[in-house]
């Protein structure tokens, strides 16, 4: 084998839109990017990780966790998130092993389950700022703000919604085992979600916390400590643009890290979207990494050989 890549892939990955929400259309999307995967090893016989976002599973679980309060107890964000490790990375598995079967690709695919380590005394836990789950009324937020401590915002007159902290990244705590398994040949999915966000106790025990993880900056972190040569962040777009959704608006084939801080600067890219992605690239080539990749589902194979997607590089 050749390259270590982290393939880092989105939320249009497994769910196509507000109307293909079901497991089974979940699915459907998952193995029409697993096609895609398929394609990148069929060209080159790389050591691939597989990270995916989960943002609206976690969803999902919390709202039937909600409707089902009156019976059953509510399901901890840490235990949301490995819910949704496990059944994504199921998800992935079997449509990556079905379409590497049909392409005769002899390889197999695995899932770890991933805990990430996130600094008890992150400024994020202070100032938590990241919406999940669903809208409520002022009387059940206040039920929740006393029963379980949630932190809680007012949405613009659509109703209460549940925030969380969003800490940095500091270590994957089974990078061992994923070494392991590239090692060994499997293509591994893992870090999904972003990780578990885990604190460390005194005596190095460990606690989940009430937090999310950056997907994006996960895989960043993910990338660099296992030495990657390449980190591809799958996203909406074929290519990265500056003024996105202006009629100035201009697609970059390529961008230097001191370009990308300087887009940064000066406010192309929005927080909720393409920003963490750059930040994510931006933080794996300085720490090490040769290049990064942004491109769509379908442009994956075609963006590894250079004929489109945003490369960026020192």
């Amino acid at each position: 084998m050749t390259r270590t890549v982290v393939i880092a892939i989105g939320g249009n990955s497994l769910i196509a839109d507000d109307t293909h929400q079901t497991v089974a259309d979940q699915y459907e999307a998952a193995a029409q990017t697993c096609v895609h995967i398929a394609s990148m090893l069929k060209a080159e016989d790389l050591r691939l990780v597989v990270t995916h976002g989960n943002g609206p599973q976690v969803g999902f679980i919390l709202r039937r966790s909600e409707i089902a309060a009156p019976e059953l107890h509510m399901v901890p964000l840490d235990s949301c998130v490995a819910d949704t490790q496990g059944a994504l990375g199921y998800q992935l598995q079997k449509a990556m092993r079905n379409e590497f079967k049909r392409r005769g690709i002899a390889r197999t695919p695995a899932t770890v389950v991933t805990q990430v380590l996130v600094d008890k005394d992150d400024p994020a836990f202070k100032k938590p700022n990241k919406p999940i789950g669903s809208f409520m009324n002022a009387e059940q937020a206040e039920e929740h703000r006393a029963k379980d401590g949630w932190d809680l915002v007012e949405d613009a007159g659509r109703g209460y919604r549940r925030v969380v902290a969003s800490p940095a990244p500091k270590a994957i705590l089974e990078l061992d085992a994923v070494k392991a398994l590239l090692d060994a040949g499997f293509v591994v999915v893992a870090g999904g979600g972003g990780g578990i966000a885990v604190v460390e106790g005194p005596e190095g025990e460990l606690t989940g916390a009430a937090a999310v993880i950056d997907k994006d900056l996960a895989s960043s972190l993910m990338a660099r400590e296992l030495g990657a040569e390449l980190l591809i962040i799958s996203t909406a777009v074929e290519k990265v643009c500056l003024d996105f959704g202006k009629p100035t608006q201009r697609a970059l084939a390529s961008m230097t890290v001191a370009e990308a801080k300087q887009y940064i600067q000066e406010g192309h890219f929005k927080p909720g979207s393409m920003l963490p992605k750059v930040q994510a690239v931006v933080s794996f080539i300085e720490g090490g990494g040769k290049e990064a990749l942004i491109t769509d589902p379908a442009h994956l194979a075609a963006a590894l050989r250079g004929e489109t997607g945003t490369r960026i590089i020192p």
